[in-house]
């Protein structure tokens, strides 16, 4: 017989989970705020990922990871992934620790919010077009001074059923830099491999609704498909997106359009 799906959470497990997981954000925050003014990149990169698996052990989430991260191209390295939760950032981390480009928004989470900031996150208000030059400047300095970007070029998160279009205005810097990008699909399941979409943050649920949604689940688990890197030299920006997104799109085993539909002035992520 197969086993019985585990029950909910019970309440004092789920405050105490709820407790760890907001001091971690707390030691977060004096990390980002005093140690990584003081020490260099690699070290950085190295705490970030030191402490994003500590988060997800927290929060009782497993990363599976399929495929091998092809080493050796910081500086020069795009990661594009599809967009299914807050968690996200911190489950790419503990993958290649790199310089997220995310919606303004994100400023004002509590807690979140400032660590994202310290950890040198380029905001992007969407709403203001012109914003998106300014980030694609700034992206195309912190790659030439070493650092991985990582974008989510769907604009907004789903319930992870399915990748929505990408939009190419954000790969314009590897695209420059003549680099590459990294494609990474990401799903979360539950223990018996049916998607998990309690950690998916749509709609009009609030972060704190979020975080607490999740430190219910009595178990996670997140796959990282690695999928091959794509050149970018000599490459249009949308042809790039589109090409990553198939890429995704196979990774999660989701039908891949024979082509895209052009996005009016490739709108920013």
């Amino acid at each position: 017989m197969p086993a019985s799906a585990p029950g909910p959470t019970p309440l004092p497990l789920r405050v105490y989970r709820w407790s760890r997981a907001t001091a971690h954000v707390l030691e977060g925050l004096a990390m980002t705020a005093i140690l990584f003014p003081l020490v260099g990149r690699n070290r950085r990169r190295t705490l970030s990922a030191i402490w994003s698996r500590r988060l997800l052990r927290i929060l009782r989430i497993e990363a599976r990871v399929h495929g091998q991260p092809t080493a050796g191209l910081a500086g020069n390295m795009l990661i594009v992934a599809n967009h299914v939760s807050w968690l996200d950032i911190f489950v790419l981390n503990t993958l290649q620790p790199a310089r997220f480009i995310a919606k303004s928004e994100l400023k004002r989470w509590p807690l979140v919010g400032r660590f994202a900031t310290n950890a040198g996150t380029l905001f992007i208000d969407r709403a203001r077009r012109h914003d998106t030059h300014k980030v694609n400047r700034h992206a195309a300095e912190v790659l030439a001074h070493g650092d991985v970007i990582a974008i989510f070029p769907e604009g907004t998160t789903t319930d992870g059923r399915d990748v929505l279009p990408f939009h190419g205005s954000l790969l314009q810097p590897i695209v420059d830099a003549e680099g590459h990008v990294q494609p990474v699909a990401i799903r979360y399941l539950h223990h018996d491999g049916g998607v998990n979409d309690a950690v998916a943050y749509v709609g009009d649920t609030s972060f704190a609704q979020s975080f607490w949604r999740v430190t219910g689940e009595r178990r996670v688990v997140v796959e990282l498909h690695v999928a091959p890197l794509l050149p970018a030299r000599a490459r249009h920006r949308r042809e790039l997106s589109r090409a990553a997104e198939a890429a995704i799109r196979r990774a999660l085993a989701l039908p891949v359009p024979d082509s895209e539909p052009e996005t009016p002035g490739d709108r920013p992520a």
